[in-house]
């Protein structure tokens, strides 16, 4: 109603690029904090730390990467209709 369609999906856009950038972010501060926090309980100050910042780092990346894959899944599915009509 107050937006048409193709300013719909630039904001559709807009939100999975920084969906993408919130699960990079987020996997990193969780894994980061995680270590942080068991350095303190078992007092092996930057290893733990290290460990699950790494871990952390993978997991999301691990996240944006399937986000991106099931976007492109999602484009390619909204594209093949528009191929069928042309014939």
């Amino acid at each position: 109603m107050f937006f048409n369609k193709k300013k719909n999906k630039h904001f559709e856009s807009l939100g999975l690029a920084s969906m993408m950038g919130i699960h990079l972010v987020s996997g990193v501060i969780v894994g980061m904090g995680m270590g942080y926090y068991l350095d303190k309980f078992f007092g092996t100050k930057p290893w733990l730390m290290l460990l699950f910042l790494v871990f952390g780092i993978v997991a999301g990346y691990k996240n944006m990467f399937r986000e991106m894959k099931r976007i492109q899944k999602k484009e390619a599915e909204a594209d093949a209709p528009e191929n069928t009509k042309k014939d």
